[in-house]
């Protein structure tokens, strides 16, 4: 690729030290650059560089301009992204590239191709003021090579279909399910296996008090006998706390909860001081050092993971993920699915994060497709295979991170009071400047728009990592590592069900491929653990949406609702007036008729609203037990009270739920006529 630049830098006293780097990572494996012209406003460079591409990925080009400093790092001026899948094949194209706004940007840009590779001459011109940049570009040759698959062969699954164990796992939930429906519903026929709904509980975080109050609401529904109609129970934050222990049952659900429920009464009120013990610290070193030994990165969110493991537990926990396999075997309990989301420094949760479950059979990234077994989830990949096996890490380690409440960011706490993040945005993101091509090249839906960006300047880019820096986060190996994203990734329907990053039009960095990940709790985007059942596979009928939060009940249901409305994902439409947000009821039910895939929402907050009166549906409280009613959902001083109104309320709606399941019956069976 020969290079040549002409720089004009009116705003500045001394003359520039331009250089430009050359990224593109499908070709090479380190970024290629041009010689330093030095104190020249008109640098002029003849360098040739050769890349090699498969064009079955995404290749774009990266053009970065420097301004070289010996005392402090390089200053980045401007960055120019082209997708090199425009370049037609046997023909020069002369194009000019215009910006849409004025920026200090590449100006033209000459392109040719060897039979070999790729061999490019480009002349960028570039001013305080850009008006366009020229490219001229021509393919020679294609080669074309046959590759046999090798999907069979890798360590990994790539794939947006559920699991083959979490596909035999529904045949047999079915059974229980349609057993528990035609008992609940007296029903003179069995159920056939298509008129069965997908029944899933929807959780939010909140520490002790969503721990104990999951205990209440599964205690509703074993007394309603409901619990058996259940198929997925989702979870995040402190309710992934009650799951991880009631899994440790391989028959829970078909049992008394009491046993259960009297151990998490006594952890959850035992004295926490104990965490902090000399004894206890020497236990957390140790543990800590093992790990680290093991291959992990060990982070403070581990000691957090250790901490949860005491204040759960009279001693060491030593359940893993995949041993919950064992209760579904048969199954006899619903499927457990835990949530988390990636994230990335120098981002906020708000512009990069990417949806992660985690299942006693996979973890695996929703975008992406891309799973692994959940033995596996910490282990060293590369492309699809295992170079290093890791033990698999005990369940407290992951319940850390799925309730890190240390990976908070200054940004996070702004939110807390201010609904939006722009103030700073304005501030600190790069600007983004959409480029013309003329004249207009034939394009296909896959292609990319070249883009300029420009960079904020020093003082920014100090505010911007000051805000979007989190205390601690979990690091675990990236299984994705090695790979690259598809020519026609922007064109798939199941990666654009998720795409809501501000990096997924840029691909170079969104496939980076850092050689960890950042994964934290999913409450610092949206407090709800919705995401995984609204995969189109696993065709939900019915949520059980049981919110435990201590403000705005309504405010996670709305952020879901709306994020799924900008989505493109099924979700019924949530309408609550001002004075039913400050009176909530105890149940409501959301449905959209005209949408078939649009599953019914069965919404509880945890109010204390007729629990005052009645100390259990149609009972009346008499003098002496009315104090026992008013129960201060706000206290940190006893999470346990939790318990008792959040298995009220489940009961004292209980006609609601069933009315919602029968519905989601008559559903199953006209589409099925249909």
């Amino acid at each position: 690729l020969i290079l040549l630049l002409r720089t004009v830098r009116v705003t500045e006293i001394s003359q520039a030290d331009c250089y430009v780097s050359l990224w593109l990572p499908t070709a090479a494996i380190e970024k290629c650059r041009t010689k330093t012209i030095r104190n020249s406003n008109d640098p002029v460079w003849n360098e040739t560089f050769y890349f090699r591409i498969q064009s079955k990925v995404k290749n774009v080009l990266e053009l970065t301009v420097y301004d070289e400093d010996f005392a402090t790092p390089d200053d980045h001026l401007l960055c120019t992204l082209f997708d090199t899948a425009k370049l037609p094949v046997d023909r020069t194209v002369l194009l000019y590239f215009k910006p849409s706004s004025t920026v200090s940007s590449v100006r033209s840009v000459s392109v040719r191709s060897g039979r070999r590779g790729w061999r490019r001459a480009q002349i960028l011109e570039f001013s305080s003021l850009i008006h366009k940049f020229l490219l001229i570009c021509k393919i020679c040759a294609c080669v074309c090579f046959s590759n046999c698959s090798c999907h069979q062969d890798l360590d990994m699954r790539f794939g947006f279909d559920l699991c083959s164990d979490e596909r035999a796992f529904l045949g047999k939930r079915k059974k229980y399910v349609a057993s528990a429906m035609k008992n609940v519903f007296h029903l003179q026929e069995d159920l056939q296996d298509h008129e069965v709904p997908v029944v899933a509980i929807i959780t939010t975080g909140g520490g002790l008090k969503s721990m104990t109050g999951l205990y209440g609401s599964l205690m509703g529904l074993k007394k309603l006998n409901l619990l058996d109609c259940i198929t997925y129970i989702s979870g995040l934050s402190g309710t992934t706390w009650t799951m991880a222990n009631l899994y440790r049952d391989a028959y829970w659900s078909q049992k008394d909860l009491d046993s259960h429920i009297s151990e998490a009464q006594k952890q959850a009120t035992k004295c926490k001081m104990g965490c902090f013990s000399m004894d206890r610290m020497k236990y957390y070193n140790k543990q800590l050092c093992q790990r680290k030994e093991e291959g992990y990165r060990t982070s403070f969110i581990d000691l957090w993971g250790l901490m949860i493991e005491y204040l759960l537990n009279d001693g060491k926990d030593p359940h893993k993920l995949s041993d919950q396999r064992e209760a579904l075997c048969d199954g006899q309990n619903p499927l457990p699915i835990y949530v988390s989301v990636c994230v990335r420094d120098n981002y906020s949760t708000q512009d990069f994060k990417e949806w992660v479950e985690f299942t006693p059979y996979e973890v695996g990234l929703l975008k992406y497709g891309a799973f692994i077994p959940a033995e596996n989830f910490g282990s060293k990949f590369f492309m699809g295979r295992m170079l290093k096996k890791l033990p698999e890490s005990r369940i407290c380690y992951l319940q850390g991170m799925w309730s890190s409440i240390f990976s908070v960011n200054l940004l996070q706490i702004w939110g807390l009071s201010h609904s939006s993040e722009d103030f700073w945005k304005r501030w600190t993101q790069d600007k983004i400047d959409e480029v013309d091509e003329d004249p207009v090249l034939p394009t296909r839906p896959h292609e990319l728009r070249t883009r300029m960006y420009t960079p904020p300047g020093t003082l920014s880019s100090a505010l911007r990592g000051a805000l979007t820096d989190r205390f601690s986060v979990a690091q675990h190996h990236n299984f994705l590592r090695g790979y690259q994203l598809h020519n026609d990734y922007f064109e798939n329907e199941h990666f654009c069900q998720w795409k809501d990053t501000v990096l997924d039009s840029r691909p170079n960095e969104l496939m980076q491929n850092p050689d960890h990940l950042g994964m934290i709790d999913a409450g610092f985007f949206i407090n709800t653990s919705s995401p995984p059942l609204l995969r189109r596979q696993r065709e939900v009928d019915v949520i059980i949406y049981l919110s435990y939060t201590t403000g705005s009940h309504t405010s996670s249901l709305d952020k879901a609702c709306k994020y799924y409305s900008e989505q493109k994902i099924p979700f019924p439409k949530i309408s609550l007036s001002d004075e039913d947000k400050k009176n909530l009821k105890e149940c409501y039910i959301f449905q959209d008729s005209d949408s078939p895939r649009c599953p019914i929402v069965i919404f509880l907050p945890l109010v204390n609203d007729t629990f005052q009166e009645y100390k259990a549906p149609g009972v009346k409280r008499c003098c002496s037990e009315m104090e026992e009613g008013k129960l201060d959902l706000t206290s940190r001083c006893s999470p346990y009270c939790m318990f008792s109104v959040s298995e009220y309320n489940i009961l004292n709606n209980s006609q609601m739920i069933m009315q919602a399941l029968q519905t989601a019956v008559q559903r199953r069976r006209q589409n099925t006529c249909c």
